[in-house]
């Protein structure tokens, strides 16, 4: 297959790891016992073998007496791309093969499905060669499927003892990460020897923990495409000077990656959902705070703007919030019967005030919102077109204006910025950070150590201070209803207001809102090498770094 010459380039790339996981062996220093993070008693009543593990930092350590018998892992993509995860499987191979050659790794095809069907790859060093530092997921494929029911529990564990497999590596974010929490339960009280071992994989960032994971994989390379992107429309904005941009992000939980986004180019508006949700601001006052910028820069005769928007800020806005929740109860039940509710049909199963909410939502926003529900029955918000709904409220708000003689100033062009940055080749952040991350999973998988996260503390600072570290997966669990059931599930990490980069935002907003502040960051650079280059290639993000000034405070 022909290759451009930047992935023969990139191919070369060694990612450099720290020295506990360039040494031959490790021992681990035994922290602690944990608590899950919220709702102790409930979680501890779902995972009574696994509940209560201690952190696991990894440092060198002498030669064993006896090396390590040789292991069979597998390992599982779950969930949407990231950039990284190809070095995952890189870091993976190598460490059990540095360990002991005669370890074996196999990968499951098409996510958790590929375990409950026994549909695997031999991964070996010709298998894995083409795919270091590449972005994607291709080489193993990933997938969605949900593991829950007794018969997906018992393929599990079925396909888990065919192959007599010692470990299994789950890469995948908060809700794959539940999986392999249940799963290492599973096998525990199945008396099944497999150990299973997450890994912290999204794009949102929303899977972290204040003990052991600073990051997930792949927000760094994602912001930094999305970052160049808006850069260019914002260079597109002083060019032309006639346009309003409003560009959506991914980010339906959390708006860490349209935080990030607004650090890197300096936009004149960004909605912050988690802000809006702690100020209980409804959608006339959200739309209201926009318009009021809009009419600012009008005033100054700057017709032109970049507004940065998270996918999911309807559900931050309180009525939204209660409006989706409704359809949650409504539309997953009936489609899990097979039946797509129409407008028409939901309309009288709402609450009065959520009845309001929906009827003042555009025909077409409303048939946006009754469309198929993910996995969880949720309403999918990020199919949902918010930048054009904000539009629509915008121009209304300011044709009513009585202040304003006219409207025809604001002219607006809408994007959505998701899947350009979820299978970019990694950034050196991210190909470094997952390779690392690979090659922790290995060692936890040779150890044994099960219902546990492969992690990397310290990762905004040089990759020699970085620390290996095994987190357990239930200190990250709290306890959800979801389809009127209790569930455990590892709490998501939502944009912190009391944070030192939400801060930095506060105090540069209104500066950014009323003047051209436009910053251009540029395209990833994968630059490796020694000379000032290496600075822009290997720095971290904006919001990394602040809490790292913040935690050495």
């Amino acid at each position: 297959m022909d290759r451009s010459p930047f992935e023969d380039y990139r191919r070369q790339f060694q990612p450099p790891v720290p020295a506990a996981l360039a040494a031959d062996h490790v021992t681990f220093k035994i922290g602690d016992p944990t608590e899950s993070c919220e709702d102790q008693e409930q979680v501890k009543q779902f995972f009574p073998v696994t509940y209560g593990l201690p952190v696991l930092d990894m440092e060198i350590a002498e030669a064993p007496a006896t090396p390590p018998a040789p292991i069979k892992m597998g390992v599982i993509f779950s969930g949407g791309q990231a950039p990284g995860g190809h070095n995952v499987l890189s870091g993976l191979y190598d460490k059990l093969h540095k360990i002991n050659p005669e370890n074996q790794l196999i990968g499951f095809i098409g996510g958790p499905s590929g375990l409950l069907d026994n549909k695997y790859v031999v991964i070996d060093a010709d298998f894995i060669k083409p795919y270091r530092n590449m972005g994607g997921f291709d080489a193993i494929c990933s997938g969605r499927t949900k593991i829950h029911t007794e018969e997906q529990f018992a393929a599990s564990t079925a396909t888990a003892r065919l192959h007599q497999l010692n470990a299994l590596a789950v890469i995948g974010g908060d809700d794959s990460n539940t999986n392999a929490c249940l799963l290492a339960e599973r096998f525990k009280a199945d008396g099944l020897d497999t150990v299973v071992v997450g890994v912290p994989k999204t794009i949102d960032r929303d899977l972290m923990s204040p003990v052991g994971i600073d990051t997930s994989f792949g927000f760094d390379s994602a912001t930094k495409v999305y970052a160049s992107l808006i850069g260019n429309i914002e260079t597109d904005c002083l060019s032309a000077k006639k346009y309003w941009h409003f560009v959506r992000l991914m980010g339906r939980s959390a708006s860490h990656i349209t935080l990030e986004c607004a650090l890197q180019c300096r936009p004149n508006i960004c909605l912050v959902g988690e802000e809006v949700q702690a100020k209980g601001q409804s959608m006339e006052q959200v739309c209201q705070s926009m318009v009021d910028i809009i009419k600012a820069r009008h005033q100054k005769g700057m017709n032109y703007g970049v507004a940065l928007i998270p996918e999911g800020i309807i559900e931050f806005i309180p009525e939204f919030g209660v409006l989706i929740k409704e359809l949650a109860n409504i539309i997953g039940p009936a489609y899990d019967n097979g039946i797509i509710m129409t407008p028409e049909q939901v309309l009288p199963k709402l609450s009065e005030a959520s009845q309001k909410v929906f009827a003042f939502v555009p025909p077409q926003f409303q048939l946006q919102l009754c469309t198929e529900p993910d996995s969880h029955g949720n309403p999918q918000v990020s199919k949902i077109e918010t930048e054009k709904l904000l539009i629509a409220i915008i121009e209304q708000v300011l044709e009513a204006d009585e202040e304003l003689t006219s409207t025809k100033f604001f002219n607006t062009q809408s994007h959505f910025f998701g899947y350009e940055g979820r299978c970019v080749p990694p950034s050196n952040f991210d190909a470094t950070y997952c390779y690392g991350l690979g090659q922790v999973a290995a060692i936890l998988g040779v150890a044994q150590k099960t219902g546990y996260m492969a992690c990397l503390r310290n990762v905004a600072n040089h990759v020699s201070e970085w620390v290996p570290c095994g987190l357990p997966l239930t200190a990250m669990m709290n306890v959800e209803v979801r389809k009127n059931e209790a569930k455990p599930v590892i709490k998501k990490i939502m944009t912190d207001l009391s944070g030192r980069p939400f801060a930095l935002f506060c105090s540069k907003r209104e500066e950014w809102a009323q003047t051209d502040c436009y910053v251009n960051p540029g395209p990833i650079q994968y630059y490796d090498g020694e000379g000032p280059l290496r600075a822009v290639a290997d720095r971290p993000t904006i919001s990394l770094e602040e809490e790292a000034r913040g935690r050495a405070q």
